[in-house]
């Protein structure tokens, strides 16, 4: 029996209010180290460790690349690096971007099931879309324990309510209730890991892409069979993966989506090409009006009228496109921040 556990926690949009209020119910003697994702943009000042250390009782620092783990420390995954556990340790890369982000929630989830399983306590907090759902499925199936945030209590409800949907959580609770019962399962002791909870292929696959190896090398073509779709990112092929009833993608270079992300990646890649259209035919409107004019000025009869009516026809398309842009479907609100949008440090 043993009670060296660790806790890894993954939110979003929403989720600095919501970790700030976490940490606040966590005592100075909590026993086990905690490793956080937030999703940041790359150009993220990375305040989120002194507002952590400001609001309870444990400190806060950025992860280190090598650094050790220690019980009663918080580390947070600084921007542009997702954040690893390997035995005793913390590592940094730059690996390929998982669900649009860097760093994501699902490669700190797998690496935490692989080194600590039956250990390892995985939190899915506030947040939009579903990153966070892979890795939860992983520390669950490895014997971790899963926990989610309330949807009901959480800022944006998204991310706890597909780890609740897709996977069998141990607990749903409000953020406030989180803290003791991270102390309560700390203080449980857990039975040794068994034969039953061997690491599969796939979550070594995923973890050492992860690291920045070679996805090819390590054997991505083995992981699901091609879809009918190209990587946003790369525009390579991309492989379903099955994940108990679940399918998620990742491409030959290790470019990872949950069906929810590759939507909302597919839906902005329409809209921008729908603004580049409009931006065309406007540019080409005013390029037949400028010849319009000057066809006009040297008198050539008919000549301009002609080349201002195509150009009004352009605008015209361009206003059904800038219509179907930026009108709601009927019924929806406008929503309060894109469902790609990091949190804010």
């Amino acid at each position: 029996m043993t009670t060296r556990h660790l806790v890894v926690i993954g939110a979003s949009a929403g989720g600095i209010e919501t970790l700030r209020e976490l940490v606040a119910h966590l005592p100075a003697d909590f026993p086990a180290p905690i490793a956080i994702v937030l999703h940041t943009s790359p150009q993220s000042p990375g305040v989120l460790p002194g507002i952590l250390t400001r609001a309870g009782k444990l400190p806060a620092q950025h992860a280190r690349n090598g650094e050790r783990l220690r019980g009663g420390h918080i580390y947070v995954a600084p921007p542009d690096y997702h954040l690893l556990v390997e035995p005793g340790r913390l590592r940094l890369t730059k690996g390929p971007r998982e669900n649009r982000f860097r760093p994501a929630v699902d490669p700190l989830f797998r690496s935490a099931a692989q080194v600590y399983g039956p250990l390892a306590i995985g939190v899915v907090l506030t947040g939009n879309l579903d990153d966070g759902v892979a890795g939860l499925w992983t520390v669950k199936q490895l014997g971790g324990v899963a926990i989610a945030q309330d949807p009901a209590d959480a800022l944006f409800p998204s991310m706890p309510q597909n780890a609740i949907r897709h996977v069998s959580v141990d607990y749903v609770a409000p953020v406030a209730e989180i803290g003791p019962l991270l102390v309560d399962l700390i203080e449980t002791p857990v039975t040794a890991p068994e034969p039953t909870h061997a690491v599969p292929h796939l979550v070594d696959l995923e973890v050492r892409i992860a690291r920045e190896e070679d996805p090819i090398k390590a054997g991505v073509q083995g992981m699901g069979e091609p879809s009918t779709f190209a990587c946003p990112e790369c525009h390579g092929v991309l492989l379903q993966v099955k994940e108990g009833e679940r399918v998620r993608f990742r491409c030959h270079t290790g470019h990872a989506f949950s069906p929810e992300s590759l939507l909302a990646e597919i839906s902005d890649g329409i809209e921008n090409a729908l603004w580049n259209a409009i931006r065309s035919m406007q540019e080409g409107a005013l390029l037949l009006r400028t010849m319009g004019q000057h066809i006009d000025q040297r008198h050539v009869r008919g000549g301009g009228g002609a080349l201002a009516a195509r150009g009004d026809e352009l605008l015209r398309q361009a206003d059904t496109l800038r219509e179907m842009v930026t009108s709601a479907p009927e019924g929806d609100a406008a929503p309060a921040t894109s469902a790609a949008s990091p949190a804010r440090e």
